[in-house]
């Protein structure tokens, strides 16, 4: 075999990352995760506009606070929040391992695709007169929301999602 079919034939090595080492010492006494290089303190993004959705059905108006609501990339999150350690959370971001990173990065793009056909059903709740429906489309919202961030929580904490794929898309079959 020659060597240059010889080295095709040899397992990729990840080259070692000796900063990763070092960032992962800074993460001690963080909200960051150690493993992930993470913080869930990401998901109060979220949060924010499932606390306005809940308003809702008492404060119909409570659809406009909620559509100001707009996406935030976990680097922009970081760098608009008060968070005590958010240039080391973005530092860390950069580094994360893509077996995290990847399934995170996915689960909060299609959370922040399906939040406008959310609100566009509230709308059409609202619109309808019907307290019990604008209350049951209201609270489908809420809950999905929650039920992905719960998926995006154990991501960023290095946990199997306790929900598959399969799941995951039927919830968000809308």
């Amino acid at each position: 075999m020659s060597s240059a079919a010889q080295l095709a034939c040899e397992p990729k090595t990840v080259p070692d990352n000796p900063g990763l080492d070092e960032i992962r010492a800074r993460l001690t006494r963080t909200n960051i995760n150690e493993k992930t290089l993470l913080a869930t303190d990401y998901l109060n993004h979220f949060n924010e506009l499932v606390m306005v959705l809940d308003l809702i059905p008492d404060m119909p108006d409570c659809l406009e606070d909620a559509r100001e609501w707009v996406p935030k990339s976990y680097e922009e999150h970081f760098a608009d929040s008060q968070f005590s350690d958010a240039a080391l959370a973005i530092e860390a971001y950069a580094n994360a391992p893509p077996e995290y990173k990847v399934p995170f990065e996915t689960t909060v793009e299609r959370l922040n695709r399906y939040i406008p056909r959310f609100l566009d059903r509230i709308d059409e709740a609202i619109k309808s007169g019907d307290p019990g429906f604008l209350s049951h489309e209201t609270t489908t919202a809420s809950q999905t929301l929650q039920r992905l961030m719960d998926v995006v929580s154990a991501l960023i904490n290095g946990e199997q999602p306790t929900m598959g794929q399969e799941s995951v898309d039927a919830l968000l079959d809308i």
